[in-house]
């Protein structure tokens, strides 16, 4: 019950602090000048002679872009938010009024990341969704799962924002929103190596690059999403032209995460919140 208290205070926080206003505000900026785009370029394409086909394959190319784009700002988003949760609270003093009280500090952690976990997820959900159905509307294509696509975008941000709060326990806030960001990227670089790596067969290059992307799984989530966003069509041109070479764009994913990658994301999130939890409750406040 503490925990649902926190959780619901970080919320009431949060609109205090004009973030989920801001949030809403650059959603509806972002998705108002990509569908101007997709609307223009669609309709080019429509007067100059283009088959709907190809019309929808390529919007389908373009909402991977983007995917790729909001993926990386959901990611922020969710990592500076996570990063000053804990360290934030400790360097005000509020950690001390609210542990003055029968509240254990694993509560104050699991408060904080409930929270922030219900922001991530209604940001993720209204500018993924709003963005594919503005795309509709202008182009009458709509990918294949949006609901599954956005998914695997919050759970991408929220294990980023669970890594951030594990690091706020120990480090000053700046510091721990620098240091996701480089892991983010390292993630994704990861992921990119693996895949030439597997085209070149190089194999230590390989192991060394899909051991990096178990320990920060990010990106494995992020081909979740991309395979969400892609028609099947797609996917069948694309892998009977070129086979395993398919694999080796980032931008890519010829299936979706098996069912034992998406438990590991659970228990390796719940392990570092459980990490977290640890980290504070042995720091000497």
């Amino acid at each position: 019950m503490a925990a649902l208290v926190i959780a619901r205070l970080t919320l009431a926080e949060s609109i205090r602090r004009r973030i989920i206003w801001v949030l809403l505000g650059l959603t509806v900026f972002s998705v108002a000048i990509t569908t101007w785009g997709v609307e223009r370029l669609v309709s080019l394409a429509r007067e100059n002679g283009t088959g709907e086909v190809q019309i929808f394959i390529g919007v389908s190319q373009i909402l991977v872009l983007v995917a790729f784009m909001f993926s990386f700002v959901l990611a922020m988003t969710a990592a500076f938010l996570g990063a000053p949760a804990i360290a934030a609270d400790v360097e005000s003093g509020v950690a001390h009024a609210m542990l003055a009280r029968p509240i254990r500090r694993a509560d104050l952690v699991v408060g904080r990341w409930l929270g922030l976990s219900v922001v991530v997820l209604a940001y993720a959900a209204v500018s993924g969704l709003l963005e594919i159905a503005a795309v509709r509307l202008v182009s009458g294509y709509a990918p294949p799962n949006p609901p599954e696509a956005v998914a695997y975008l919050a759970a991408q941000a929220i294990v980023l924002m669970t890594v951030a709060l594990l690091l706020s326990t120990r480090l000053p806030a700046m510091a721990s929103g620098a240091i996701c960001v480089v892991l983010f990227g390292l993630g994704w670089m990861a992921g990119v190596f693996a895949g030439i790596g597997r085209l070149l067969d190089a194999g230590a290059l390989v192991s060394v690059a899909d051991a990096t992307r178990w320990l920060l799984p990010t990106d494995g989530l992020w081909r979740g999403a991309i395979h969400a966003l892609q028609p099947p069509l797609v996917v069948l041109v694309a892998a009977g032209r070129l086979g395993s070479a398919a694999d080796a764009n980032p931008f890519f994913a010829t299936s979706a995460p098996d069912p034992a990658f998406l438990a590991w994301c659970l228990g390796w999130t719940a392990v570092v919140l459980g990490l977290a939890a640890l980290s504070l409750d042995r720091r000497d406040l």
